[in-house]
C-alpha cells in the first residue's frame, strides 16, 4: 500500500468536504506525489461548484484525474504541484506539476507529472496550467508587432494573457476589469490598466484585438465595442449554463466583427502540427521562471479550509485572482 491520504470532493451542487482516501500501491511505472500545493482555478472551479456545468458538456469537461460525475458527488481539480516521494531515480525527490484535484498525496503515472524548473517556487508552478491556456489563446489569436490589444477581464487567465502579450515588442496591452484593485496586480504585470466604464467611451476601433475572459455578457459586448472594424474577439470564457446576451443589432454586421472561441483542451490549430500538449506545458513552465507571475497569487488557505473557500469564493465573498491552498508538511 501507498499509505493514506485525504482529497477534497464536491458531494452535491455548493456542498463540499474533506474525506479519506486509501491509495492504491504503486506500480513500478507509478509516482507517488505529496501535494505541497494547489490552486483553484477559479471560473471553471466556481461554475462546478455550483452545479452550472451543463449535461451535454459532462464528458468534454472530465478533468484528467477526476473520480465520480457531474453534478456529483465528484471529486474535481487540476492545478497541483507536489514532491514525488516514490517513483523512477529521475524523478524521486523532484517537484513536479500535476493535473490532479486537490488531494494530499496520490498515486499516478509517471509520464502524468512535469517536473518543474529549477528556480521556480510552487505557489507560482500552480499556474503552469493558467499560463499554458494563455499560450494556448496567444497562438490562437496570432497578435502582431505593434498592435494595441485590450484584455477584459483581470483573472487568472486574463493576467497571465496580458503579461505574455507585455513582451512582444511595441504591443500595447490595457487589463480592463470592473475592480480597480486590479489596477496593482496589472502595474506589476508590466501593462496598462482601465476600469471598464471607463473603457466603454473608448468607441469603436480602438483595438487591432481583444481578449475577453471576464465570462459575464457585459464583459463580452464591451470586446465587441472596443473591436477595430472587421476584427476577431477572442473569447477566452466558459460560461457553463450561463446564457449570454449580446446587442447584434447594431454595428456588429456593418463592420463585419467576429468573435472566436479558443480553449485549452486541444492545441491551437496554429501549431497543432508542431507542438504537443507536453511542449505546450513546458513552455508555459519555462515562462514561469519570471517573477512578475507571483503578483496573480492574492490568497492562501490550508487544505482543510478548502470547502468553506470554495463557498467564498463562488459567492464572490473571497475576492482572490489566484488562491492557493496549502498542505501540511509534517
Amino acid at each position: 500500500m501507498s499509505g493514506a491520504a485525504r482529497a477534497y470532493w464536491l458531494t452535491e451542487p455548493r456542498v463540499g468536504e474533506i474525506r479519506p482516501v486509501v491509495l492504491p500501491p504503486a506500480g513500478p511505472g507509478d509516482v507517488v506525489v505529496r501535494t505541497v500545493c494547489s490552486a483553484i482555478s477559479r471560473g471553471t472551479e466556481t461554475l462546478v461548484f455550483g452545479g452550472r456545468v451543463p449535461e451535454s458538456q459532462y464528458a468534454a469537461m472530465r478533468a484528467p484525474f477526476q473520480e465520480g460525475d457531474f453534478p456529483g458527488p465528484v471529486k474535481y481539480g487540476y492545478l497541483s504541484v507536489g514532491v514525488v516521494e516514490e517513483g523512477p531515480a529521475h524523478l524521486l525527490g523532484r517537484l513536479v506539476c500535476c493535473l490532479y484535484p486537490h488531494q494530499t498525496r496520490y498515486v499516478v503515472p509517471a509520464d502524468a507529472v512535469v517536473p518543474v524548473p529549477d528556480g521556480i517556487p510552487p505557489e507560482r508552478a500552480v499556474l503552469a496550467g493558467t499560463v499554458e491556456t494563455a499560450v494556448n489563446a496567444l497562438w490562437d489569436a496570432a497578435p502582431l508587432v505593434g498592435d494595441r490589444v485590450a484584455v477584459v477581464g483581470a483573472g487568472m487567465v486574463g493576467c497571465c494573457v496580458a503579461h505574455l502579450l507585455s513582451g512582444i515588442p511595441g504591443v500595447r496591452t490595457t487589463l480592463v476589469d470592473v475592480d480597480e484593485s486590479r489596477a496593482t496586480v496589472a502595474g506589476a504585470l508590466g501593462v496598462d490598466f482601465a476600469l471598464a466604464a471607463e473603457a466603454g467611451g473608448w468607441g469603436p476601433g480602438a483595438h487591432d484585438l481583444v481578449v475577453h475572459t471576464s465570462a459575464t455578457s457585459a464583459g463580452l459586448q464591451l470586446s465587441l465595442d472596443l473591436m477595430a472594424d472587421e476584427g476577431e474577439v477572442v473569447e477566452l470564457s466558459w460560461y457553463g449554463d450561463l446564457e449570454v446576451s449580446l446587442a447584434l443589432g447594431g454595428s456588429f454586421h456593418s463592420r463585419r466583427l467576429s468573435i472566436r472561441a479558443s480553449q485549452v483542451g486541444a492545441v491551437s490549430r496554429a501549431r497543432r502540427s508542431r507542438r504537443t500538449h507536453a511542449d505546450r506545458l513546458a513552455l508555459a513552465l519555462d515562462l514561469l521562471h519570471d517573477p512578475a507571475f507571483d503578483a496573480l497569487v492574492t490568497g492562501r488557505s490550508t487544505f482543510d479550509e478548502l470547502p468553506e473557500v470554495m463557498a467564498r469564493l463562488s459567492d464572490g465573498s473571497l475576492p482572490a485572482i489566484c488562491q492557493i491552498i496549502t498542505y501540511d508538511q509534517g
